[in-house]
């Protein structure tokens, strides 16, 4: 069996679930994050920045998008030494303007993922995957990125089957 790092980045608080604002104790990517825990008795590794989000929605939309449009590379509150104790880095994110939010950027580039092989997930309201995929394959050219799997917010409690189907089909 694989050794896998499930490392994530997730936002509890006000999100846009299915056209309405609601408070989520626990983010829809980290609840995503754990179900692929359970299948894979993988590591979890949380991708927690020092400055955290707005809780409110709206705020954090437009500080994501300042993040972005800057090319920030927000400090996180952990790192890892190394991952090179790991067969394959899954990688969890909600899309936020197409793409992942900038700690994950902070994340890639604090760590070599030279021959690893990455398996993203997003959790989105409509955007999927956007070009994340490719922004990863760019910011970690030497690594194997594969298909990643995006699954909408006000699914993501019932996607347990989606999740394991993802995983048997890459091999985990």
């Amino acid at each position: 069996m694989e050794k896998c790092l499930i490392a994530y980045f997730s936002r509890e608080g006000n999100n846009y679930v299915s056209g309405d604002l609601v408070n989520l104790s626990v983010g829809n990517t980290e609840v995503v994050a754990k179900m692929i825990e359970s299948f894979t008795h993988g590591v979890l590794f949380k991708i927690d920045p020092l400055k955290k989000y707005s809780a409110d929605y709206t705020i954090c939309t437009k500080e994501a998008q300042q993040e972005l449009r800057t090319n920030a590379r927000p400090k996180l509150s952990a790192y890892l030494d190394s991952i090179d104790s790991f067969d394959t880095v899954i990688l969890g994110y909600p899309n936020y303007w197409g793409t992942f939010p900038m700690p994950v950027m902070t994340f890639l580039e604090s760590l070599d993922f030279s021959n690893m092989r990455i398996l993203p997930f997003c959790t989105h309201e409509g955007s999927a995957m956007g070009h994340s995929e490719g922004d990863i394959k760019r910011a970690c050219p030497n690594a194997r990125v594969e298909k990643g799997l995006a699954i909408q917010g006000s699914k993501v409690r019932v996607s347990e089957l989606l999740i394991e189907n993802w995983l048997k089909k890459n091999g985990i």
